[in-house]
């Protein structure tokens, strides 16, 4: 296995903390403390905070220095609105074409989730819900269509990455969701009903998410009154 330089090493400590919320949204990042941490010098980690910056992860403020960038949530929203759609779409027309010998993968990536949630390990399963539904995507038969979702989920991920909460009661919904969409793939349901299913999938997902911003910034001014 290849050793990291130390900007590497920098980089994927700081990248690594960002995505899994060590370092929240708005935090400041003190240079010289991961500097001392890793045992390098604080060269290295400004150029690995100029990567991060580069992608979207870091943001420099005047007086304060480096802070991990805050969520747009309303940006996040929207971009879960468009993907609900577009999957929806892709997903019924991927089911005239999906290969019944590929639901036994399904149903496995499925069950991969629910160990996942099980363990706590969040970051997996959001890969791993990725995975289930792009196995499906791709009997679409419209690379358009992939191209687009695939954007989508580019820009999902620059703003999921900086720290949106993860709701795991919403995710074992989902993991029955997928038990349903499964089902309607072996039995080939109609394509208007599997699109309003796949779409009401992402939806939910969505709402659960403006329920848990709306009750986060609820507690927020109760705290503030106390």
């Amino acid at each position: 296995m290849k050793k990291l330089n130390k900007q590497q090493q920098a980089y994927e400590v700081i990248r690594e903390r960002i995505m899994t919320g060590v370092y929240a949204p708005g935090q400041r990042i003190v240079t010289s403390q991961i500097a001392a941490e890793l045992a390098v010098s604080v060269i290295p980690v400004r150029e690995a905070l100029k990567k991060l910056e580069e992608e979207g992860l870091i943001q420099y403020k005047l007086n304060i220095g480096a802070i991990v960038t805050p969520i747009d949530h309303d940006k996040y929203l929207e971009a879960l609105s468009v993907l609900a759609v577009l999957s929806g779409y892709a997903t019924a027309l991927s089911a005239k074409q999906f290969p019944k010998e590929k639901l036994q993968e399904l149903r496995h990536l499925n069950q991969q989730m629910n160990e996942a949630l099980d363990e706590f390990n969040f970051r997996r399963f959001g890969q791993l819900n990725r995975a289930f539904h792009i196995t499906i995507y791709q009997y679409c038969g419209n690379p358009f269509l992939l191209e687009t979702i695939e954007h989508v989920h580019e820009q999902i991920d620059s703003i999921r990455r900086m720290g949106t909460a993860f709701i795991p009661k919403r995710a074992r919904e989902s993991i029955k969701e997928h038990e349903e969409m499964i089902a309607m793939l072996e039995y080939n349901a109609a394509f208007s009903l599997i699109d309003q299913f796949a779409r009401n999938h992402k939806l939910s997902t969505l709402e659960a998410y403006r329920n848990h911003v709306l009750e986060q910034e609820k507690q927020q001014r109760i705290a503030f009154f106390e």
